[in-house]
């Protein structure tokens, strides 16, 4: 099968790891460690794991929750989709192991006492650390010799020295995990314990040990028996994690490595690559150029789409290439083009994907200038649904326009992932230079020009944008593509559909005109409320227009808000002059 590598942005991480446990003076070891350090895709796009557990002693499975906990999470952590980023990924997966552990527990008359273990781990991935805690294990990070505590101790004094813990996996149903973000620096070195080793070891006793120059396994075993010499009657688990090198990719490097398949010759009607023959030219622009191609064998149809020449040089255009077919391979949805997967290696750079037959909603735009409201909204409908199956990925699209959407008897499709936003992609570091804004301009959220975060709620901007267009034939504000400031947003009026076309309900305008809310806290929460609220008539929108004035009219409500302003000044200053 052949498949698409992201070895380009491999940051060559590497680090030396060990771990030790022993029950002590126990007769049962309730503690749980371990590490996996993958190769390949899978540490570019998830990164090294370590994890470390302790069963409460209190509970009557403790020993059965930690390794539980340890196991399921280093196998379903590497289970999650690849575009997700390393939080969405982890705290996915630690929300379903809780619920788990805990219905496990309720078989036991007192819940408490069932399947309940601390957790705590570390993800290295390209140049960042990722923790998630809960409990009173513990993560310190080693950097020049000062050892520093990351994590806090979920726990509750009750009276002396005795504490119970406030938070654990498998306690509650509502699992509130705390979550460290840090920049890696070559030298760095992480401890992870469990309380049988920190609570007998004083910090300078730890960062003694732990920065003596020793090799991780010594110094891991050295912690152990130290506190063991000290008294500890519990068990004991250290994990060491050292930091070696980054691995930073030099540019020349990256571009070597994207270049190691040629870009095509020029194609022509005839021409034959890979087993494909190109029947025509479907669209050339000075960034791709796109080709029907039947396959020699089958004679099945399909879409090449192959790089510029122009960019033969250019490492953030051609790694942006390269991640358009590496997304468009992991997104299911009956409303996005699939990539086609290929039997034979390829000699050339071009990917494939499905040949959907049909005119883009550009064309029937164009064709119709406007369409009646039932098919623009079916059609919002299904191109939602796409949109939502990059959101799934923790992807957005970003390029939401009629361009990009075909329109087929069977219903539409998304054809282009040229500018998508892959969340497990951008947390790998790279000298390559990314453009941060690659949608088209008259169809981008504002948060896009104002370089704010983008969210989902930035793709819904463009798809209530896209319906705007589909209803009206025009654009919902004036100036639009002149705005580039905060104050120039602001400035921007909403014009109603109604004004452009009567047949529009005004409860679905209103819902369209806040999809379209220049704040994007202003818009839906999920995209899913937006085509409901599309389907049909939100009590809150009635014929009457009830939403705020702010919504409908910014400068009016300034306006407005401005004059009662000055009122009230003023007849404070009377005020003022008549108790003179």
């Amino acid at each position: 099968m052949n498949t698409v590598s992201l070895d380009h942005l491999t940051p060559r991480l590497d680090i030396e790891v060990a771990q030790h446990s022993t029950a002590g003076v126990k007769s049962c070891n309730e503690d749980a460690i371990g590490i996996r350090v993958p190769s390949g895709n899978a540490l570019l796009t998830k990164g090294a794991v370590a994890v470390i557990a302790d069963g409460v002693s209190s509970a009557e499975s403790g020993k059965e929750a930690s390794e539980t906990a340890v196991v399921s999470f280093l196998s379903d952590y590497y289970s999650t989709h690849d575009t997700w980023s390393v939080q969405t990924s982890g705290l996915k997966v630690l929300k379903g192991l809780n619920i788990w552990l805990y219905g496990q527990g309720q078989k036991y008359l007192n819940p408490e006492k069932g399947y309940i273990t601390t957790f705590s781990t570390l993800i290295l991935k390209s140049g960042s650390g990722y923790i998630f805690h809960v409990g009173d294990s513990r993560i310190y990070r080693l950097r020049n010799g000062e050892l520093e505590q990351i994590t806090r101790d979920h726990t509750t004094a009750v009276s002396g020295s005795q504490r119970f813990l406030s938070r654990a996996l498998g306690l509650d149903t509502n699992l509130e995990v705390d979550f460290h973000h840090l920049e890696l620096q070559e030298g760095d070195c992480f401890l992870l314990t469990t309380d049988g080793v920190h609570d007998w070891l004083n910090h300078k006793e730890l960062q003694r040990l732990a920065s003596s120059g020793n090799s991780c396994e010594h110094i891991c075993q050295t912690l152990v028996q130290t506190a063991l010499d000290h008294g500890s009657d519990d068990n004991l688990s250290v994990q060491l994690i050292k930091v070696n090198t980054l691995g930073n990719p030099q540019r020349e490097d990256v571009l070597s490595k994207l270049n190691s398949l040629p870009l095509p010759p020029p194609l022509h009607p005839g021409t034959i690559i890979d087993g494909w023959k190109v029947v025509r030219e479907i669209q050339a622009t000075s960034r791709s150029e796109v080709y029907l191609v039947e396959h020699r064998q089958d004679n099945t149809l399909a879409v090449m789409k192959t790089p510029s020449p122009n960019f033969e040089d250019d490492a953030a255009y051609l790694e942006r290439f390269v991640l358009e077919e590496w997304i468009g391979s992991r997104i299911q949805s009956s409303h996005v083009a699939s990539v086609i997967r290929q039997d034979r290696p390829r000699k050339f750079l071009y990917y494939l994907t499905e040949y959907v037959q049909g005119p883009t909603l550009a064309q029937l735009i164009r064709e119709r200038t406007r369409l009646p409201v039932v098919d623009a909204r079916n059609i919002i409908i299904q191109v939602a649904s796409g949109i939502r199956a990059f959101h799934r990925k923790d992807s957005l699209h970003q390029d939401i326009k009629p361009d990009n959407i075909i329109y087929t008897n069977e219903g539409v499709k998304i054809i282009d992932f040229g500018s998508a936003y892959i969340a497990g992609i951008d947390e790998i570091e790279t000298d390559i230079e990314r453009q941060s804004l690659l949608g088209t301009l008259d169809y981008c959220a504002p948060e896009y020009r104002l370089h704010a975060t983008a969210s989902p709620r930035s793709d819904q901007f463009s798809l209530a944008l896209l319906l705007y267009e589909m209803l009206t034939g025009k654009h919902p504000y004036e100036a639009y593509r002149r705005a580039s400031t905060p104050s120039d947003f602001q400035r921007l009026v909403y014009t109603p559909c109604t004004r452009h076309n009567p047949l529009v309900p005004t409860w679905m305008d209103a819902a369209i005109q806040r999809a379209l809310s220049i704040d994007p806290d202003r818009r839906y929460p999920a995209l899913s409320e937006f085509i409901q609220d599309l389907k049909q008539p939100n009590p809150t929108y009635s014929e009457q227009r009830t939403l705020p004035l702010i919504d409908r009219n910014p400068i009016r409500f300034w306006q407005i808000l401005s004059a009662i302003f000055f009122a009230a000044n003023l007849v404070l200053l009377f005020l003022l002059l008549s108790n003179r």
